[in-house]
């Protein structure tokens, strides 16, 4: 079973991954098992094109900082699992005790990290009751969010970047992906365990 389990490759998921992955020499995360499914198909960084982003060369892809966030985190933090190639279809089960099923295998996690942008139709079956439109993009682009309280979907679900309602920026895409990472260490640290309550309909 996985403590944590992002789901999306792109700038929100990948940094929460990052952040989590920096952790781990604390005595808080040495026993924590994380993973990220990092199905990137739908991230709108595949055909971007930076020339303004604090840190970034101009002239950088979308879909190069794609692949070599991967390897960051693959290099830097090899302890964290790396799902490839899978598509989550749906979450079910409760807190401290999800599964997440892809189009291949199930996986189960205490908590449940989703940072898979703001398209519409929103298709992970488990979740719809969250879905409401998009409250920082003009009603014409058809984009939705889920409902949260900084981050929080509900007990044992975080969600990060556009589909949290954030603007698509890379720069606030990745701070609402280290948010919630900090937020997940900030519980470990406090000794908090994920109670479980507040099951997600199947």
């Amino acid at each position: 079973m996985f403590d944590v389990l992002i789901i999306g490759g792109g700038v929100s998921g990948m940094s929460c991954a990052l952040v989590l992955g920096s952790a781990h020499k604390k005595p808080l995360v040495i026993d924590k098992k994380i993973g990220i499914i990092t199905h990137q198909k739908a991230s709108s960084l595949q055909d971007a094109l930076f020339n303004n982003a604090y840190g970034i060369p101009a002239g950088k892809l979308g879909s190069e900082l794609l692949t070599e966030s991967i390897e960051h985190l693959k290099n830097q933090y090899p302890h964290i699992d790396q799902i490839e190639g899978e598509k989550v279809l749906k979450i079910e089960g409760e807190a401290g005790n999800f599964t997440v099923v892809t189009n291949k295998k199930s996986y189960s996690s205490k908590i449940v990290v989703i940072g898979i942008g703001a398209g519409n139709p929103f298709t992970i079956e488990g979740l719809e009751e969250y879905v409401v439109p998009h409250q920082k993009t003009i009603p014409e682009k058809n984009r939705i969010q889920l409902k949260n309280v900084d981050h929080k979907v509900t007990e044992g679900i975080y969600v990060t970047g556009t589909l949290a309602g954030w603007r698509s920026q890379l720069a606030i895409a990745s701070g609402s992906g280290a948010a919630v990472a900090t937020d997940i260490l900030t519980l470990w640290n406090n000794g908090v365990h994920v109670q479980v309550h507040d099951s997600v309909r199947k």
